[in-house]
């Protein structure tokens, strides 16, 4: 589940096309909408690398893929673990050497 978001889109999206607009730093224009400047330095990165300006930093549809294949990753490591307990408990079952 998603967690809400503190500040509207909308300001967010607002304060971007101001910095882009303005040349102004990103801190002064978030200090003027009334919100924290990392919020919106962090917003304006965002957008950079989304329209290509930045290449160092990951743009929505490959940040995307990066969750998508961390969750991946996640799924087959449980299963690799699961599969490792139950081949030991198989492998002990049918241990000739061990007393019933």
């Amino acid at each position: 589940m998603a967690r809400s978001r503190k500040y509207p889109e909308e300001l967010l999206e607002r304060g971007t096309r101001m910095v882009f607009d303005s040349g102004r730093p990103s801190a002064h224009v978030a200090r003027d909408l009334g919100i924290p400047h990392e919020t919106l330095r962090k917003w304006v990165r965002r957008t950079e690398a989304d329209e290509g300006r930045r290449s160092e930093v990951l743009g929505g549809e490959e940040r995307e893929r990066l969750k998508e294949l961390e969750r991946e990753n996640r799924d087959l490591h449980r299963a690799n673990d699961i599969l490792k307990s139950a081949s030991a408990f198989f492998a002990a079952e049918l241990d000739p050497r061990r007393t019933k």
